[in-house]
Order: C-alpha cells, then structure tokens, then sequence
C-alpha cells in the first residue's frame, strides 16, 4: 500500500509541536505528571496562533453504530495533528498502536507520542504516520 506524502502545511504543524515539546522539557525537565506538561504544551502552541483542542471525543462507529463509549484525544492541533502526551518510566508498544488507531478512527495522517518523562526529550518523542 503506497500513501501520499504528508502535505507541508501539516508537516510545518509537526515542527511547532516538535519544538514546544523541547522547550517544554528544557523548561520544566522530566519527573513531573503528565497534566502539567499537557497545560504548558497547550499554553505554548496557543501562544503561537496554533488551534488546540484538548480531550476531544471522537466517536466509534462498529457495524455501522455509532457506539455510546468514544475516544479521547490528548490534543488535536488545527484538526490535522493528533497530539498523545503520556510521563512515563517507558513507553510500551501499546501506545504506539493507540496512536496508529486514533488516526485511522479519527481519519487522519500524522500523530506524535510524546513522553516527558525522559532524561533527553529527543528520545522522548515518537512521529507516527498512517
């Protein structure tokens, strides 16, 4: 299966993501919960004309019903870009395959996995593409 490139207006919101997710580290460094980092990660996309919706519910659909229980995302930015902010010891492979289904059940294409809590924020952070 061959899928498009991810256009650049959407890979130019990845970057502004990217870069707040280290300035946020540089700030605050790792260890902290999980809701501070999304705040500041919130504060500072806003801070750059960025749409953020937080906790945004995404509705399942299974046999052609619309399901009671939903999805929720961390972060949409601009309705493009799915945000997944997670402070942990480490990441599991079951956070990567949340990631892989909430773009697909959302219909979009690029998500990032961030963990803050790590000693180097590159490393931390995982761009995935569907």
């Amino acid at each position: 299966m061959k899928f498009d490139p991810i256009p650049h207006e959407i890979n130019i919101i990845g970057k502004e993501i990217v870069d707040t997710a280290f300035k946020v580290h540089k700030t605050l460094g790792p260890g902290l919960l999980e809701a501070v980092y999304e705040e500041c990660v919130i504060y500072d996309l806003r801070k750059k004309s960025l749409l953020v919706d937080t906790q945004v519910s995404v509705p399942i659909y299974y046999d052609d019903t619309l399901l009671k229980t939903q999805l929720r995302l961390d972060l949409l930015v601009e309705k493009k870009v799915i945000v997944e902010l997670k402070s942990v010891e480490k990441t599991i492979p079951l956070y990567e395959a949340q990631l892989m289904t909430y773009l697909r059940l959302a219909n979009l294409r690029l998500g990032f996995l961030i963990n803050f809590n790590v000693p180097l924020i590159k490393n931390g952070i995982k761009r995935m593409v569907m």
